[in-house]
């Protein structure tokens, strides 16, 4: 099965009048060379199911039949169905289009046990979607996500880098996150106005399970960060010292010199002091 002996994805835009909506965060990745690399970042495919979301005109999506996989892609512009259903029959039925928005549909009941989710996600919902998927349950498996360059240096970010923040605590607590490779903006129809980058998330052995918990810690620490902890802690408790001391780490430290480790004792410490 090769994509190549499909009518060119520019040439089904061009036909049917479609254009990108910015207010959806579109812009449509029709380099098959890109799509397939994508595709081999994710790993061996072959009979795996994989969730796509916003797969657009479908290139992606072609580049993922194409590897053997059986995807169910979500789109919620309707304008894109009648590109995406020629390739049901295609893929000999395995693929499942869902009319849906992605941030409202159940991904579990659509995906079954350890579905990978490969996606070059819409940039207006990218961050809130991995947020969820990152507290999912057994469903999900790898993740393969394309972001705004920034947003995916957010992601793998370490202790003491200016983009270190909250995404990464919580991304870094569930999986192990690597960024793949940089897709230049002009690779994109139409161009955004920033660069892109593939990050490849593969959970944890030891992933933290109570990322509610880390969620609300870290939204206090990065709130203020450039605030020592036992002021920035505040917004979170009136007791920031006693949670702090709890944790084992300074009060004068600050947000962006805090691990992984550190991250969760503080979490820990918090939950305690909460159920108390």
């Amino acid at each position: 099965m090769n994509a190549d002996d499909l009518p060119a994805l520019r040439e089904e835009l061009l036909a049917h009048g479609l254009w990108a909506n910015k207010r959806l965060g579109q812009h449509f990745l029709l380099d098959m060379n890109i799509t397939r690399r994508i595709v081999r970042a994710a790993g061996g495919l072959t009979g795996q199911t994989v969730v796509e979301i916003g797969p657009g005109p479908g290139g992606l999506t072609r580049a993922l039949l194409e590897a053997g996989a059986r995807v169910v892609a979500i789109e919620k512009d309707e304008r894109f169905l009648p590109l995406l259903e020629p390739l049901v029959a295609w893929s000999g039925e395995r693929l499942r289009v869902v009319h849906a928005d992605a941030l409202a549909v159940d991904h579990a009941s659509l995906a079954g046990a350890g579905a990978q989710i490969v996606s070059n996600l819409p940039y207006n919902v990218g961050t809130e979607l991995l947020v969820r998927w990152l507290k999912a349950g057994a469903w999900r498996g790898a993740m393969t996500l394309m972001f705004q360059k920034e947003v995916a240096q957010r992601i793998v970010a370490k202790p003491g880098s200016e983009a270190y923040g909250r995404l990464a605590v919580l991304a870094q607590a569930r999986c192990h996150a690597r960024q793949e490779f940089t897709v230049p903006a002009r690779a994109f129809t139409p161009p955004p106005k920033v660069n892109s980058a593939v990050v490849r998330l593969i959970d944890r052995a030891d992933a933290y399970p109570h990322l509610d918990a880390l969620e609300r810690v870290t939204a206090a620490a990065f709130g203020q960060r450039r605030k020592m902890l036992r002021s920035a802690l505040k917004a979170l408790t009136p007791s920031a010292d006693v949670l702090l001391h709890a944790a084992n780490i300074e009060p004068t430290a600050r947000a962006e010199e805090i691990d992984q480790a550190g991250f969760r004792r503080l979490a820990e410490a918090w939950r305690a002091m909460t159920s108390a």
